[in-house]
């Protein structure tokens, strides 16, 4: 089954990356290299990323089949999509697993979430 290991950020934890030396920022950026690896040896992992910056966002929606697009942030919230991991595992437990070893669950800005398909919908 797929699940999305969605990570968030917010002022307080980009406060705490900030104030990493440039030595802890690399063992940091190494942890998710080793997760990465870890999870494409397991087999797991379809695609991950990290996202730019909220405010680089532009909301789209449509009137008259026209886009009208406008610039993020869109709402005040304290926390933000910052990346995910589409992961596809056997269990929601093991995809759990997984998310624990991302560094922000410690901060408790990890969520994992079944993927829906389409015969999900009840059409």
């Amino acid at each position: 089954m797929k699940y999305l290991i969605l990570i968030y950020s917010n002022p307080q934890s980009r406060e705490i990356w900030n104030s990493f030396s440039r030595d802890q920022r690399a063992a940091g950026l190494r942890d998710y290299e080793a997760l990465h690896e870890s999870m494409v040896a397991s087999g797991e992992l379809i695609v991950s990323e990290a996202l730019a910056d909220p405010s680089l966002a532009k909301r789209v929606s449509a009137q008259e089949g026209r886009p009208i697009v406008t610039d993020g942030p869109y709402a005040e919230v304290k926390e933000y999509l910052a990346g995910f991991f589409l992961v596809d595992c056997a269990t929601i437990e093991r995809a759990i697993e997984q998310a624990v070893r991302i560094p922000e669950a410690a901060l408790g800005l990890v969520e994992v979430r079944p993927i829906m398909g389409l015969d999900g919908w009840d059409i």
